[in-house]
């Protein structure tokens, strides 16, 4: 199981949870987990949302690895440089 931690605006679709524990082992795996669990998240998953995954930021990083006792921060879309 991972923990992600769901940040800002994305709380008003998991219940004003700041954390969930999701069953996941790589980016596309937590998504598809938030998208099943929380199904008000699936809007703004297919509208984009970045990533922190042990302190980087990863956007449609599909196969990148998440171990369970990996950071997971999950954001409204990061854009810019």
């Amino acid at each position: 199981m991972v923990m992600v931690t769901v940040w800002g605006s994305l709380r008003a679709f998991t219940d004003d949870r700041a954390a969930v524990e999701v069953e996941a082992s790589t980016f596309k795996e937590v998504l598809d987990a938030l998208s099943r669990d929380y199904p008000g998240l699936q809007v703004q998953i297919k509208a984009g949302v970045s990533m922190a995954i042990d302190g980087v930021i990863y956007k449609d990083a599909w196969f990148t690895p998440i171990r369970p006792d990996s950071e997971v921060v999950l954001m409204p879309l990061m854009v810019g440089g």
